[in-house]
């Protein structure tokens, strides 16, 4: 089984559609968290720790985690899925992209 995290910025559309989405697939475990003060969960150590694989949507995410967890993101397998925060949650064109971006990456 491999964790798997997506984040974006307040784990409301993206990263919680992410999460939606990939939860039934086999052999992963799937959670989402955001990185501003006002994310549904946010982002926080133990996450991170618990991640095999961390899938941000933007470079600021990754910018972010890099500053606020330096330590716990150095041996981290860590993609930038280059989906910006044009959807709303379970958007179909969402769904797509989402798909097609993390083809390969579990």
């Amino acid at each position: 089984m491999k964790n798997i995290l997506f984040i974006c910025s307040r784990n409301r559309w993206r990263s919680l559609t992410a999460e939606t989405i990939f939860k039934s697939y086999p052999n992963v475990y799937i959670k989402s968290a955001g990185t501003e003060d006002t994310a549904r969960i946010k982002i926080n150590s133990k996450l991170i720790k618990w991640a095999d694989l961390i899938l941000v949507m933007e470079k600021k995410h990754k910018e972010k985690l890099c500053q606020k967890f330096p330590i716990e993101i150095v041996k981290k397998e860590l993609f930038v899925l280059d989906i910006e925060d044009n959807y709303k949650y379970m958007d179909e064109e969402l769904i797509e992209e989402l798909k097609t971006s993390v083809i390969g990456k579990f």
